[in-house]
């Protein structure tokens, strides 16, 4: 046995814990920068809220917003531009407040202000840029997650796309997992039931990903199982009533389990073709998670039979026929849980064109789809996208 395993060196979680984030934040600095991205959330004051426990403890507070979508290469440039002529440094912290994208555009930022070696981020980033390596630790981030989902807030990457030319690949290193995550699932409460599900869609395909991965390790493994045990019941309550507290904690649980997962463990052929899907359809990136999971599970199958009869047993529980049995339960309770939080079971239902196949299959090949049990080939990947459509 032989791995490493890598995550946030503070976690907070509970209910109203976002009252705590000046004193963490007290401990890394004493100017903090503010970074938000929902809209929502400001409106009803609680990223105000966050401001004022940041004054209480003392530190003063540069305030910025993020643009609202996943982070492109140009943000990410401009805003570490913008923070390095204002003068970021030691003795600050980013407080990232808001969905993946937030936190994503965060991490990238504090990479990028650190590390001047390259004139852009894409120089940094997977398959596409230079090369350049993160060679000085990050401004020291703290997450604070508004979405249950991305798992963001625990992991070693932030996922950057452009669409001229396409792509959207990972900044990546050991250097940014975020030095403090609070996690408050009140936050979530006022997330509406089809991000709820999209997002949470993309929890528990992270979780399922990471756990029969290639690169699978024991403790990603172990809570792997404790986030699907979680959000396989979570989710559909949180979809129909967003005030269920028992429901939105266990959904923000799993999505920071998942965070740390994945961030150790790798994902699969879901994540490839999500990522594709983002850049070439513009699809949200938790909705096209889902829309993959059903078909990529099918694929998998064969691979992973002892895996997925052990998950059926945990989530759903009877007396099976055989393992074999027992393993196709699974993916049909899976494909069952989409459907019952309103996912697509078509690409064509989300506006992908047929004609876009070709451009989806090599754009696929990035780095989620090396941890992928089964390799697949692109008439494969074809195939499978073509019976999907």
């Amino acid at each position: 046995m032989n791995y490493t395993f890598l995550a946030p060196q503070q976690i907070l979680f509970g209910w109203g814990r976002r009252s705590e984030v000046g004193r963490v934040a007290a401990a890394w600095g004493h100017r903090a920068w503010l970074l938000s991205g929902s809209r929502t959330l400001e409106r009803a004051g609680l990223v105000e809220q966050i401001a004022e426990h940041l004054f209480a403890a003392g530190l003063t507070v540069e305030r910025a917003k993020a643009p609202g979508r996943e982070p492109e290469v140009a943000d990410v440039d401009r805003l570490a531009d913008e923070w390095t002529q204002r003068g970021m440094g030691d003795g600050d912290v980013i407080v990232a407040v808001g969905g993946g994208s937030t936190i994503d555009l965060a991490k990238a930022v504090a990479a990028m202000v650190t590390n001047p070696q390259g004139p852009s981020v894409i120089d940094f980033l997977e398959g596409v840029g230079r090369g350049l390596q993160i060679l000085v630790s990050p401004i020291p981030l703290i997450a604070v997650p508004t979405t249950a989902g991305t798992g963001t807030e625990a992991t070693k990457n932030a996922v950057i796309s452009s669409y001229k030319p396409p792509f959207k690949k990972s900044l990546r290193s050991d250097r940014m997992v975020p030095i403090a995550v609070v996690v408050d699932p009140e936050l979530t409460v006022s997330v509406p039931a089809d991000v709820t599900a999209h997002t949470g869609m993309d929890a528990i395909t992270q979780l399922i990903e990471s756990y029969i991965s290639r690169k699978a390790a024991p403790i990603p493994q172990a809570l792997c199982l404790e986030g699907l045990r979680l959000a396989a019941p979570a989710i559909v309550k949180a979809c129909r009533d967003g005030t269920n507290r028992w429901a939105r904690e266990s959904m923000a649980h799993a999505a920071l389990l998942s965070g740390m997962a994945l961030a150790n463990s790798g994902l699969g052929l879901a994540h490839g073709v999500a990522a594709a899907l983002g850049v070439h359809c513009l699809q949200p990136h938790g909705l096209a998670c889902a829309v993959m999971l059903p078909a990529a599970l099918r694929f998998n199958l064969s691979a992973c039979r002892e895996q997925y009869a052990g998950l059926a047993n945990l989530l759903w529980p009877q007396s099976y026929t055989s393992r074999e049995a027992a393993a196709e339960a699974f993916v049909e309770r899976i494909s069952e849980l989409c459907q019952s939080v309103g996912i697509p079971q078509r690409l064509r239902e989300l506006g992908v064109l047929r004609e876009q196949i070709p451009l989806l299959v090599p754009a696929s090949h990035g780095n989620s789809l090396s941890g992928n049990p089964r390799d697949i080939s692109d008439d494969e990947l074809r195939d499978l996208l073509e019976a999907l459509w």
